[in-house]
């Protein structure tokens, strides 16, 4: 674990086995990069981080791990972007992704193999999230994978509502000469949905539990009812799959979601995230998760290279 200067900041490496963590866990709890060093000695980016300039606008950077709290992607209220209502009523804004991504952390913990971070909420975020909770992402970093645990506790006098997740971005194609239809994805889904102008869920496209990552049928949708925790892609007959898990138990809620979503076909990533539930979680009901007072409640995620 050692600090290192970037862009007129600074970031922290972890070194584990073969693999290099960096992150800034001050700024978003951010995950930035995750790379393997193979026996040839080559270098394989695991999870994509793209050459910058500046860090201006940086919760906006497409790559790392941006953490989506309270709620994931775009919220609604009465078909109005970018609103919710709390639980007493009242209509409160809410950024896309929530505040987190863009929110400070107070590191409570770091060692070797990862860190605590602490989001300290700013004006913003109690304009969007009047209660009075504590939001903690734990990462612990392995030789061939990493775990993320959040942690919302409620020192509220009112149940508060979440429905977390993450936005990992996965570089893809890691192999030379092959292009996103060399890879494959297994998701164990039974039902997919996407989100309407108006912020409802409605039916999405039929998919088979394996297709093609050059599939545009899987862009912007939700897998949910989940037959196991795991998806798994990489290319086809190969080693070295990327493998995550949503959640801890073999049999996750029927509500637990994947997203897979890319911005056009040449982009140098790929996101497949595990998220608590599919967005607008407030106004659907769909996904949306309650911690009583006085209580605390986790979402853990795991990501490995099989």
């Amino acid at each position: 674990m050692e600090k290192v200067p970037y862009l007129g900041q600074t970031l922290t490496r972890w070194q584990v086995g073969n693999s290099t963590f960096l992150a800034m866990p001050e700024r978003g709890a951010r995950l930035m990069n995750w790379h393997l060093t193979l026996g040839d000695g080559s270098v394989r980016d695991i999870v994509y981080w793209p050459e910058l300039k500046t860090l201006d606008d940086f919760h906006k950077v497409r790559g790392g791990n941006p953490i989506l709290f309270p709620f994931n992607a775009r919220t609604f209220d009465r078909g109005e972007l970018g609103f919710w209502n709390d639980p007493a009523g009242g209509r409160r804004p809410m950024p896309m992704h929530g505040f987190a991504r863009q929110g400070a952390f107070k590191i409570t913990q770091m060692n070797p193999r990862g860190f605590n971070a602490v989001l300290v909420p700013d004006a913003e975020a109690q304009a969007a999230y009047p209660f009075n909770y504590e939001f903690t992402v734990a990462y612990r970093f392995s030789e061939l994978g990493l775990a993320c645990e959040f942690t919302l506790r409620n020192f509220d006098s009112l149940p508060i509502p979440w429905s977390a997740g993450h936005h990992f971005y996965f570089t893809v194609p890691w192999r030379e000469g092959l292009t996103r239809a060399d890879y494959a994805i297994r998701i164990p889904s039974t039902r997919t949905l996407r989100q309407d102008a108006t912020g409802q869920l409605v039916t999405g496209p039929a998919l088979k539990p394996e297709e093609p990552l050059n599939n545009k049928a899987l862009v912007d949708t939700f897998h949910l009812g989940l037959k196991s925790n795991t998806v798994m892609f990489g290319p086809t007959g190969a080693p070295g799959h990327v493998a995550v898990r949503n959640g801890t138990a073999a049999s996750p809620p029927p509500e637990a979601t994947f997203v897979t979503w890319s911005p056009d076909d040449t982009a140098p990533y790929y996101c497949v995230e595990p998220w608590m539930g599919p967005p607008n979680a407030p106004e659907t009901k769909i996904g949306l998760h309650w911690v009583q007072p006085g209580q605390s409640q986790s979402f853990v995620i795991e990501v490995a290279v099989k």
